[in-house]
């Protein structure tokens, strides 16, 4: 074992460019043309196909995978990508174990389902190598403004442009893509997947982007309005919650975003430092994305610890398994009351907790965890919101199909009330504004869901 693996603190290389290398292939690898035709002639291509109902962007799931069990791949990512224009990311993110594969028929039968978010990848991904599919209707000389280059704004984009309209996108990151580019684990989306689907949509044409622009700072909503002829609003959520706890402002204490955003930013991985002792506040997805590359990065012990039971964690059964199986510890029922250290992180002090009638409560019972890098992943928040915007529950009020309650400004993604916070959530939301903008500025009529 090398010196540098077990380095004090937080520390770079402590594995070598090879192990790096094993350690952040693709977890998930992608299936090939014999897999894919066996796994869809798993399908029963049901009538009332209650996977379709389970995906929120209501893919035709026994359709496409008939088209790949007939041997026809570009129809089957066609169908996928009619109502899902980032189907292939979602194909590599999405908790299908809770949404279309979670409502398999072959789960009551058998307890597998069809793989259904492979057999999405086989389809779409076959379809970035090939000149963009989609055509723009005729222009319309409406200009719209879209905040934020995520997974909603880049949907409601795409949208807006094959019905001829014209879109400017503004992101405050130096590249689109969102939390698809910044904010997952980079063995879920390896060899820069999410830039090179992000390209292939733009290859629509009639988007234009504009980086580095944040609403608030470089922009405002009043500009917007005075520029253009509708406003989308998809800018995520910048903030990060505080842990409250003593010591919290230590060195080394940090939030799960900005060391995924850095890990997969890395040209060089044995450059990023991380602890030997890691300790992950959360439950959620970003706990375990932060802890798991943690140890794919050399950390000799990592932890995470979720304040309640670990059946409310908030990531999947399926990702606390694969933590689990990567070496993280997970420890329920407990909360950080002290950060203990000289001017960086030594120690975390934690209470276990207890439901009460008036809710979760710290009890006197204590414990300690070495740690010399603390990430806290319990949730962001929306910073910068634009005053004339109603707000519900410290997010972008919104009514049907993301209409906001300023005339003429939509909003959608994990700024909006009323999400889950998935990527798949927040493709719906866009995709679905931008058919009300479309409808709004054309005087057509849709039916508003929900």
């Amino acid at each position: 074992m090398s010196q540098a693996r077990l380095a004090p603190g937080v520390a770079p290389g402590r594995l070598t460019p090879a192990e790096l290398a094993a350690n952040f292939v693709d977890v998930a690898p992608p299936l090939d043309g014999h897999e894919a035709r066996v796994a869809a002639d798993r399908c029963y291509f049901c009538h009332d196909a209650p996977c379709i109902t389970a995906c929120p962007t209501s893919i035709d799931i026994p359709l496409f995978i008939r088209q790949i069990a007939t041997g026809t791949p570009d129809a089957a990512a066609m169908t996928i990508l009619h109502a899902n224009i980032l189907g292939g990311m979602c194909a590599r993110v999405c908790p299908t174990e809770n949404l279309c594969e979670g409502a398999c028929v072959r789960m009551d039968a058998e307890g597998q389902p069809v793989e259904i978010g492979a057999l999405q990848r086989f389809a779409t991904d076959g379809m970035l190598d090939q000149p963009h599919p989609f055509m723009r209707a005729a222009p319309t000389g409406k200009r719209i403004a879209v905040v934020g280059a995520g997974p909603a704004g880049l949907s409601a984009a795409h949208r807006l442009a094959a019905k001829g309209h014209d879109v400017v996108m503004f992101d405050a990151r130096p590249k689109p893509g969102g939390l698809n580019e910044y904010g997952i684990a980079s063995y879920k989306a390896v060899d820069g997947f999410a830039q090179a689907e992000v390209d292939w949509l733009l290859g629509i044409g009639g988007i234009d982007l504009c980086m580095g622009q944040a609403l608030g700072r470089d922009i405002t909503l009043t500009q917007l309005q005075a520029d253009y002829d509708a406003v989308f609003l998809g800018m995520g959520l910048a903030g990060v919650n505080a842990l409250g706890a003593e010591g919290e402002d230590r060195h080394h204490v940090t939030d799960a975003i900005s060391f995924i955003r850095d890990l997969r930013q890395a040209s060089d991985l044995t450059a990023l430092p991380v602890g030997r002792d890691v300790v992950v506040i959360g439950g959620g997805m970003t706990a375990v994305d932060a802890a798991v590359q943690a140890r794919l990065l050399g950390a000799e012990n990592v932890t995470i610890v979720y304040r309640r039971d670990q059946s409310q964690m908030g990531a999947s059964r399926h990702e606390q398994d694969h933590a689990t199986a990567s070496g993280v510890r997970i420890i329920c029922n407990a909360a950080p009351v002290t950060v203990h250290g000289n001017g960086a992180v030594v120690e975390v002090e934690f209470a276990y907790t207890a439901q009460g009638p008036d809710g979760l409560r710290l009890t006197d019972d204590r414990f300690r965890l070495k740690a010399d890098q603390l990430f806290r992943a319990i949730g962001q928040r929306l910073d910068g919101a634009p005053d004339a915007v109603a707000l519900s529950g410290g997010k972008i009020a919104v009514s049907g199909p993301g209409r906001t309650s300023v005339a003429g400004v939509w909003a959608g993604g994990d700024c909006a009330a009323g999400g889950d916070d998935l990527t798949v959530t927040a493709v719906a939301q866009g995709r679905d504004a931008a058919e009300d903008i479309d409808a709004a500025l054309t005087g057509r009529s849709i039916e508003i869901p929900g």
